[in-house]
Formats: C-alpha cells, sequence, structure tokens
C-alpha cells in the first residue's frame, strides 16, 4: 500500500477554502489549517498565483480584517496572477539575493530575528494599487521580516475632498468602475440609497 503524501500548508489551504465555499473564515482558522507561520502568504499565493476569488475586509465592508471568503470557484483574471518565475529570478539577481530595506542576505540567520532564516520575497517598489506594474524597474527583494513590518505600514488616507476630485477628474469609464466597486463593498448602503431615490 503506498504511503499518502503529506500535503503542503497551501494545498490544506486550498481545499479548506473549496470545502467553504461562501463561508466566512477567520485568521484562526486559517492558521491551525495550514499549520504554518506564513500562512498569509500562502492565502495570497492561492489569490494572485492560482486566482482564486478570495475577498477580505478590503473588498466588502461587511467583513472584519482577519476575515476572508472564498466567494466561488470562477478563477480570477490572468492579469492578477502574479510575477513570473523569470523576472522573480532576474530581481533576486539583480539584488544580489539581498532584502533592499535592511540588507538580510538569503539563507542566512536573520539579523533581526535570530529564530529565523531569511527568506526574500519580490515587493513592488510603487504598489499595484498606486499604478505600479509587474516590470523589473518596479520590484525589489525584501525578506519575510521586513515584508511583514511593510505590510503594517499604512499611508495617510486622502480625504473625501481629495478622492472627489480625482473621481472628478477621471474618466466616465473610471467613474463607473469606481461606483460599481463602493456598491459591491457596500450592499446594503447601495440599497439603501437606491430606495431613498427611488422614493
Amino acid at each position: 500500500m503506498e504511503k499518502k503524501k503529506s500535503q503542503g500548508s497551501r494545498a490544506k489551504l486550498r481545499d479548506y477554502f473549496i470545502e467553504n465555499v461562501g463561508i466566512v473564515l477567520n485568521s484562526e482558522q486559517l492558521r491551525k489549517v495550514a499549520g504554518v507561520s506564513e500562512w498569509g502568504r500562502r492565502v495570497r499565493e492561492l489569490r494572485n498565483e492560482e486566482g482564486m476569488n478570495i475577498i477580505t475586509h478590503n473588498d466588502r465592508s461587511d467583513l472584519k480584517p482577519g476575515e476572508y471568503i472564498l466567494i466561488d470557484l470562477n478563477p480570477l483574471p490572468a492579469f492578477e496572477r502574479g510575477i513570473s518565475k523569470e523576472t522573480r529570478a532576474f530581481v533576486l539577481d539583480r539584488n544580489g539575493y539581498t532584502c533592499q530595506m535592511c540588507g538580510a542576505v538569503a539563507g542566512e540567520q536573520h539579523p533581526y530575528d535570530s529564530t529565523r532564516k531569511t527568506r526574500l520575497h519580490i515587493s513592488h517598489i510603487v504598489d499595484k494599487s498606486l499604478g505600479g506594474t509587474d516590470e523589473p524597474s518596479n520590484l525589489k527583494a525584501i525578506c519575510s521580516v521586513c515584508n511583514e513590518g511593510a505590510s503594517n505600514l499604512t499611508l495617510t488616507r486622502p480625504s473625501s475632498l481629495k478622492l472627489l476630485v480625482q473621481i472628478r477628474r477621471a474618466t466616465v469609464k473610471d467613474q463607473l468602475d469606481a461606483l460599481r466597486w463602493l456598491m459591491k463593498k457596500f450592499p446594503q448602503q447601495a440599497l439603501a440609497l437606491k430606495e431613498k431615490l427611488d422614493g
């Protein structure tokens, strides 16, 4: 009888999401299923590399931070799938396999966390949400420790006036895209506003 191979954390998370399509899952559940500290990275890989339609509070207002839902089994468009292996290899080589924030070297003990070896990731210099691309010129190597810190940083949020100025300057198509996104994120408020306008 053949021994069944043990699943990796990404495969475990994939199966768990598929078993729970449409159900709100929290970070504690996902951490237990994955069995690794970097479970969040595995979830991002499922979304960005495999195209799983996993959403968070950034996508829908009724979700709290740390809550995730796999909406359906339809894959996201290919442009959401991340950076090619060739581009990743080029950026790592160009950056000398060192973190561009703290200088830690891949595979060596991390200078700020002696319990971990340095693992490098590829990060955007200008975030994609701000118009950055997946071109090598907009990418840099960054270690797990710095990446975790960077993901906790928040930029100063624009005021409603600044947002409205930008929306007014946008094309009609972009304005409609923004409206659709807002209606999707705030479905109850959109329905209430529609009823108020119709009534």
